[in-house]
């Protein structure tokens, strides 16, 4: 039998260092060199296993990456997949990246807001410095992708 290497989709990112920060919000730093600062409250609030590490300020701030860059880990043990990491730093859109979003797709304030369902008002402050919702940044990098100009 011949051995042989199969692949399905792209390589998952491996972290190379990590920060936590105010809240439950960590720097990361990918292995690629890229450095994201991410939320991760809802990936701890979804699961009870994390209860300690949600409510513990000083547990959260025993953060370090886990062996090979595969995840986060605490003092008490608990994990979080750096996959998941990732997922959740795809949720977060900078206002200067909602900007080249329209830019790229051409959209106008107006075009902007009948697309997502949102007032023309909530679109210009996103271009400016409002921070944008998950929400909508996802429904952004949505458009982006469907319409072909990501």
């Amino acid at each position: 039998m011949v051995d042989e290497i199969v692949s399905a989709g792209r390589s998952l990112r491996k972290i190379s260092g990590a920060e936590a920060l105010e809240g439950r919000v960590v720097r990361v730093t990918w292995s690629t060199g890229a450095v994201e600062t991410i939320d991760i409250a809802p990936a701890l609030a979804s699961h009870r296993a994390y209860v300690r590490l949600r409510a513990d300020d000083a547990l959260f701030q025993s953060l370090k990456v886990g062996e090979f860059g595969g995840s986060l880990e605490w003092a008490d043990g608990s994990e979080l997949a750096a996959a998941w990491i990732e997922e959740l730093a795809d949720a977060l859109l900078t206002n200067a990246e909602f900007r080249e979003a329209m830019d790229r797709m051409n959209m106008s304030l107006d075009g902007m807001a009948a697309h997502l369902g949102i007032a023309r008002r909530l679109v210009a402050g996103y271009r400016k410095d409002k921070p944008i919702p998950k929400a909508v940044a996802l429904a952004t990098r949505y458009l982006l992708a469907t319409r072909g100009a990501s």
